[in-house]
Formats: structure tokens, sequence, C-alpha cells
């Protein structure tokens, strides 16, 4: 998918707006147990900290085998920085961007955004050429 960095950010931003991102290893992983209906989607960031951390490259393979049975589409950004000046609010800085999470209310349906909709067409066409885990570029700004 063409601009797929673009895509993503716009499903953050959505998501943001709407109360419903879920940031940090943690706190992912506390929603993916209690409420593993509740999350749409999982972003994945490393950087230079990830090859060096053997438990963060444990907690992430954990959090992709819980995607993975549960149906939830999950990407991976290069980019751990670029992602928290995403999702971060504009005084606030993150040490845990590995994972974002976008949440949804089940009974609501929330699948109505159509960024998220093309981020789950990208997805599936990633797992049909054996891609289980696709990487986007986020966009600079």
């Amino acid at each position: 998918m063409k601009n797929a960095g673009k895509v993503l950010k716009e499903a953050l931003w959505s998501a943001q707006a709407e109360d419903r991102l879920v940031i940090g290893v943690y706190e992912s992983a506390k929603i993916m147990n209690e409420d593993p209906d509740s999350v749409a989607f999982c972003v994945l960031a490393t950087d230079e900290e990830f090859e060096c951390d053997i438990a963060l490259q444990i907690h992430f393979t954990l959090i992709q085998a819980f995607c993975f049975d549960n149906d939830i589409s999950i990407v991976r950004v290069n980019d751990k920085q670029r992602l928290s000046n995403i999702v971060a609010e504009k005084s606030v800085e993150l040490e845990d961007a590995h994972c974002v999470l976008i949440t949804q209310n089940p009974a609501e349906g929330s699948w109505q955004d159509p960024a998220l909709e093309k981020l789950h067409l990208f997805c599936e066409e990633s797992h049909s050429l054996n891609e289980w885990v696709p990487e986007i570029t986020l966009p600079e700004r």
C-alpha cells in the first residue's frame, strides 16, 4: 500500500482524538489481558534499545503471538521517536512508546475509521505474502 505511514499516522491521530490509544508495553499487556476484544490494532516500535534489550524482545514476541491468536492486526515501525512524537501530548515526553494499541468499543463497532480499515487490509495483503508483521515507515512530518 502506498502511503501506509501516512494512513497509520491518521489512524493514530483519530484514535488519540477519541481517547482510544493505549501507550506502553506494560499498559498494552494489561489491556490485552483484561479486555482483548477492545483491541483493534497494534503498533510495535523498534529502535537501538530494542536490539540490546532481551526483555523487550521477549515482550514483543509475546504481544505478536497474542495478536496472531486473537486476529488483531499488527505492524512494526522502525522509529520509536517518530511514533512517540505522533502519539504524545504536546507537553509530555513518552519513555515507553514501544507498543501502542488502538482500542475500540466492541458494542459500538468502531471499525468505521477509514484509515484503520485501510491498515487492516494492508495487514491482510501482507499476510498473503507471508509477511506476518509488516513494517511501516512513518512520515517525518
